[in-house]
């Protein structure tokens, strides 16, 4: 043997002489199997949810007497829907129980469940929805704090760098698949008439199934969430920036639109929650911009998202203790929100649109098996809602990008709106056997 051959060899030969066979020989120099995407997947298993939802499936369908309801611009004519069982991802947003989803997942979802990867189940109720931007809200019974996603940032994305994507596709579980950024600031045309912007494009396997769910970085970080595919072609999907859910975020949790609260806080959606604009209430209370928050009520603050989670648990009258920073220095703030008044839901769905309405009884809810609460019990004749063919005894479950639950909710989704404006109403008509969706736009008079 020459002296350059080293032991491991040495062993190998005199094996092979004596007729041995050679086994393999462990090394804490071999690479590891454990691969960063393996610790991606561990991390962020219990923090992605798969998501289904009864469903209402179309067959189109012309029926008198609301044809001329979906004669509207932009609505084909009127179309029978069963029901069926719809699948999605979605990741914890808060440990509070929130979600996040796409809206499309949840449109017209009636009664969605949340599945984590440990297999329980938990009824989710709806929160916010943003059909123009495809994001939604929901929420679980919070039991138990949920992991959160730990969210990351998607201004320094680099083309080429690894992604992780997890999710549900074709209902196969929490499959992970990975690939790289493909591209950055692709458009792209979904549904009718929304243009979605600023996608993240990526050759990460995505299918249907996928949406809602979370793409990552190769930290484990929330950088994108998983919206569309091209059909026809292979491995090319697109991902809300995470970015853009931050932004978004203060107006689907705000109280100002959830409870009717005025705070007149607003903080920065990236980093420590500093204060950006302290107005009203936040200012009576002498809070400042560039203070930054440390704790609500005695519950540690580390994000905008903590903030505007605890708030929405607020009620009317409450008291908010704030302990805060301000130049290295602790100080403590006291903030007493301000009630909003609600208008008269009942008058303004009259006075826009013709519609008299009242609040389907528990009783009645439970019988019909509906999440609407709004039954018309009136159509002014000629009236927005007459011309399109509404009649006594439909339920509305949704107005514009929200589903009121009572006239107070209804109240706050028009009281801006403006004569000639549309605006998309979403109604069930009672069947024997199923449930018929009728959706179209009316033109506020």
């Amino acid at each position: 043997m020459g002296p350059w051959m080293n032991i491991a060899a040495a062993r190998v030969l005199v094996l092979a002489l004596l007729g041995g066979t050679p086994s393999v020989i462990s090394s804490s120099n071999q690479p590891s199997r454990r691969t960063p995407i393996v610790e991606v997947f561990e991390r962020a298993r219990d923090s992605v949810v798969n998501i289904t939802a009864t469903q209402i499936v179309e067959i189109e369908r012309r029926v008198n007497p609301l044809e001329n309801f979906f004669d509207l611009p932009g609505f084909g004519p009127q179309k029978q829907r069963y029901e069926r069982t719809s699948l999605g991802s979605g990741f914890i947003l808060h440990a509070d129980g929130y979600v996040v989803t796409n809206a499309h997942v949840v449109t017209q979802a009636a009664r969605p469940k949340v599945i984590f990867a440990d297999r329980s189940e938990h009824e989710a109720d709806l929160v916010s929805i943003d059909e123009r931007h495809d994001l939604a809200v929901l929420r679980i019974d919070a039991k138990r704090p949920w992991r959160a996603i730990v969210m990351g940032r998607s201004d320094d994305l680099m083309i080429g760098e690894t992604v992780i994507a997890i999710g549900n596709p074709l209902g196969y579980e929490h499959t992970v698949t990975a690939g790289i950024v493909s591209a950055l600031n692709r458009k792209l045309t979904v549904g009718e008439d929304v243009l979605s912007e600023h996608l993240i494009q990526t050759d990460a396997s995505i299918n249907r199934g996928n949406s809602g769910g979370p793409l990552l970085n190769i930290l484990g970080e929330l950088i994108g969430i998983n919206t569309a595919i091209r059909g026809d072609a292979q491995n090319i999907g697109f991902a809300i920036p995470v970015d853009d859910l931050r932004k978004l975020l203060p107006d689907m949790l705000s109280i100002e639109r959830r409870k009717r609260l005025e705070i007149g806080l607003r903080l920065s959606s990236r980093g420590s929650p500093k204060v950006v604009e302290a107005t009203g209430p936040a200012a009576a209370a002498g809070i400042e911009p560039g203070d930054e928050l440390t704790a609500v009520d005695g519950k540690p603050i580390t994000s905008d998202v903590d903030f505007h989670v605890h708030m929405l648990s607020v009620s009317r009258n409450n008291k908010v203790d704030i302990k805060l920073t301000r130049g290295g220095k602790f100080m403590s703030a006291t903030l007493v929100p301000k009630a909003i008044p609600i208008p008269d839901g009942a008058e303004l769905l009259q006075h826009k649109f013709g519609l008299t309405v009242r609040i389907l009884t528990p009783k009645e809810a439970k019988q019909l098996d509906v999440d609407g609460r709004l039954l018309i019990t009136r159509v002014e004749r000629d009236s927005p809602a007459g011309r399109a063919g509404f009649v006594p005894g439909l339920i509305i479950f949704q107005i514009g990008n929200d589903f009121p639950s009572d006239l107070e909710d209804v109240g706050l989704l028009l009281e801006q709106v403006r004569p000639g404006e549309k605006l998309l109403f979403k109604v069930y008509e009672v069947q024997q056997m199923f449930l018929r969706v009728l959706a179209g736009a009316l033109v506020a008079r």
